[in-house]
């Protein structure tokens, strides 16, 4: 209902046609989406999706430049005062062009006539409920990312760049235990050209088409350990070499954090990254800088990041609070090292957006000391951790204690005082 009430303050001849034009080309059109494409002065698109319009079509052809999302300004700009309609591959709003141009021109001055998505053929095709299945965008990420969406029965769509990525994808799922795994490759969808090819990770189909979406129906191979979606991830599925914020601690540092679809968080002393890997785990749309001094324990950060499938997790490596100057705002900080060096907590709750939360493990009687100031200050709660496990003595066993973490949590005020 918005966009109906924003379009009506918008002049019909001022008005951007997205026209999403699958593989079937003009014969898959509505009428109303041939007479956007009919009525364009200019026609912008790739050379693939203008190669499929009619001879007998007028406006002047236009193929994308590249880098496109640097000209698309310019390029729009450019053809100001014309009719112009924009192509875009299936639904323009599915991760489509159609998005990209929302943000720059503004939603109210779009008119979007929308065709199936891939995804949506796709599970045409093999009679999977659209609702239960979860779409991985491959088309800007690295295959890895796949690995924080595998489990046991679960079915995915990945959404894949070129017909090499087949391969790349079926490398990540034998690398995380789901080389039995179905893998269907659909191909050209809806066209004259469209097919199907099916193997498993294990025996990865054939695919010669760059016009391809990949759906996986995950089957575990015998023995494999799959790791949740919840808070809390074993330690040993972080490589380390013990400068770790352990799986109990961490479980309820990510809980106060409370990563939010679209947020960022600062993981500041990241050490093996297990916090910002977590939160970024929460959600693909989650974010994470983690700071870290160390060059071995950065580059072992960034091995986790991979393995765990958060690939995109940015890594400043650099000491705190310097290394903090210059990083987007962010909506969460954890300080889980360097709690007692001047400047890394000021730094940190300033940044914090109003309403952002601030955890951070003290475990020096220093530190400790410098939570319990910062509470009394700007307030929060402290919270006394202490963890034991069982442990052998001798032919008995016994409660082995960890050391005592203080936990400071707070929410910075909506009005941004301190």
């Amino acid at each position: 209902m918005s966009g109906q009430v924003a379009l009506a303050h918008v002049n019909a001849a001022d008005l951007l046609d997205v026209v999403g034009i699958g593989a079937d080309g003009w014969r898959g059109l509505p009428e109303d989406a041939r007479a956007a494409v009919r009525d364009a002065e200019v026609l912008l698109g790739s050379t693939r999706q203008l190669a499929l319009l009619p001879a007998g079509v007028p406006g002047r052809r236009v193929a994308w430049p590249s880098p496109l999302l640097p000209a698309l300004q310019p390029l729009l700009e450019e053809h100001a005062g014309r009719r112009v309609c924009v192509l875009a591959s299936g639904d323009p709003m599915f991760h489509g062009i159609g998005a990209t141009l929302a943000r720059v021109v503004g939603a109210e001055r779009m008119r979007v006539h929308a065709h199936p998505s891939s995804v949506s053929l796709a599970c045409a095709r093999l009679g999977w409920p659209a609702q239960d299945v979860v779409v991985v965008n491959l088309l800007s990420q690295q295959a890895d990312v796949l690995a924080a969406h595998v489990a046991s029965g679960r079915r995915l769509l990945a959404l894949v760049p070129s017909s090499t990525a087949v391969t790349d994808v079926c490398e990540v799922l034998r690398a995380n235990g789901f080389g039995p795994s179905t893998v269907v490759v659909l191909a050209d969808l809806a066209g004259d050209a469209e097919q199907v090819w099916a193997g498993s990770a294990d025996a990865p189909p054939p695919s010669t088409s760059d016009l391809a979406v990949v759906a996986i129906d995950c089957v575990a191979a015998p023995g494999t350990r799959v790791l949740a979606t919840v808070p809390g991830l074993p330690d040993d599925a972080f490589d380390n070499d013990g400068q770790l914020t352990k799986r109990d601690l961490r479980a309820s540092a990510i809980a106060r954090l409370a990563p939010h679809p679209g947020e960022l968080l600062w993981d500041v002393g990241a050490g093996a990254g297990s916090v910002g890997i977590e939160w970024s785990r929460h959600h693909p749309s989650c974010r994470a800088v983690a700071v870290e001094q160390d060059p071995a324990r950065a580059e072992r950060l960034a091995g986790n990041a991979r393995r765990l499938g958060v690939p995109g997790l940015s890594i400043v490596r650099g000491e705190a609070p310097g290394s903090l100057a210059g990083l987007p705002r962010p909506d969460a900080v954890f300080v889980g090292g360097g709690v007692s060096v001047p400047g890394v907590l000021d730094v940190g709750w300033r940044a914090l957006r109003p309403g952002g939360r601030i955890v951070v493990h003290a475990v020096t009687r220093e530190s400790e000391a410098v939570v319990s100031r910062w509470c009394a200050t700007a307030g929060g709660e402290l919270t006394r951790l202490q963890v034991e496990h069982v442990a052998p003595l001798g032919s008995f066993t016994v409660w082995r204690p960890a050391l005592a973490v203080v936990q400071w949590y707070a929410v910075k005020p909506e009005d941004g005082r301190s």
